[in-house]
């Protein structure tokens, strides 16, 4: 009878873990409405143009803390691309937070003059594709994958898979679009999960999209093609591009540099880099001499192009 006990007791304490886990998940705090009140919905074409304002933006993940990002204020024009860079810890995932409303901040940040914290979260979030550092993918068919509440022709997701070139690769498995992707898609090429990630937001075709360092983890080859497609498909987008790697902003229209959650510069990288004394400059100057001539290089074209 004590050893039953005593088994009985260290179970009950096992199992007490299971309970303050449920309780602490039910305390979470919860995130605003999902949907729009009726009188604050926007219009179906919303966002029509695509222009991004910060007015005075902090934010915080804890009330106690300090802000991690602090009185940021800028404008993002329709169709710009803007690259976003910054050491580690300079605020530029908050930045992407911040316009996902993943977390709530003080200030104000307008998409075509409308304030994203007066509306739905669910009718925010589905206006704006993301393409993650690391792709995400979930168990089911490519269908799915591509799109998961139906809205879609068939004939729509073919024309984005070919965009994005991975058309003969689905028609080469045994059931086309109704072929099983495993959970994460580990089936697939890491190159192939990011394609199908940017097939995902071509079919949404939503006039702003960000780029998560979309093409840390793929080869040259597949960066290239996502780069291209990109180029060519989301003429008519505003992109926001959070970059590790400065080649892959060094042509963009704008270069947004944070630093400790504020903005430290902001203008055409070509511009920038004419400032010895700025971020952007060390920053490059700090790839190595090759590099930094061969990233100069890339940004006086790119300004040249847009002079003429």
């Amino acid at each position: 009878m004590f050893q039953w006990g005593m088994r009985q007791s260290t179970e009950l304490e096992n199992q007490m873990t299971s309970v303050e886990r449920v309780v602490e998940y039910s305390a979470i705090e919860h995130e605003r409405a999902l949907d729009s009140e009726p009188e604050k919905k926007p219009p179906s074409i919303w966002p029509e143009f695509g222009k991004i304002q910060f007015k005075h933006v902090f934010l915080r993940y804890f009330v106690q803390d300090p802000p991690v990002l602090r009185n940021l204020s800028f404008t993002i024009l329709p169709k710009e691309k803007i690259g976003i860079v910054g050491r580690t810890g300079a605020g530029k995932s908050s930045l992407i937070n911040a316009i996902f409303q993943l977390t709530d901040t003080d200030g104000e940040i307008l998409i075509d003059e409308l304030n994203i914290s007066n509306i739905g979260l669910h009718d925010l979030r589905s206006k704006i594709s993301i393409i993650p550092q690391e792709p995400v993918l979930f168990s089911g068919t490519m269908r799915k994958n591509l799109d998961p509440f139906d809205d879609y022709l068939d004939a729509d997701l073919w024309k984005a898979l070919e965009d994005v070139e991975l058309k003969e690769a689905v028609q080469d498995l045994t059931s086309g679009l109704n072929s099983k992707m495993s959970e994460g898609g580990s089936n697939f090429s890491v190159g192939q999960r990011q394609l199908v990630c940017l097939a995902r937001a071509i079919l949404r075709n939503n006039k702003v999209l960000v780029l998560d360092e979309a093409t840390a983890n793929v080869d040259p080859q597949t960066d290239a093609l996502i780069q291209n497609t990109i180029r060519h498909k989301f003429a008519d987008c505003t992109v926001l591009t959070i970059a590790h790697r400065l080649n892959t902003v060094m042509d963009s229209d704008k270069v947004l540099v944070m630093d400790a959650g504020t903005l430290k510069e902001f203008d055409h990288p070509y511009k920038l880099l004419q400032n010895q004394d700025g971020m952007l400059y060390g920053m490059v100057q700090q790839t190595g001499k090759a590099m930094a001539e061969m990233l100069y290089n890339v940004a006086e074209h790119s300004f040249k192009k847009i002079q003429i």
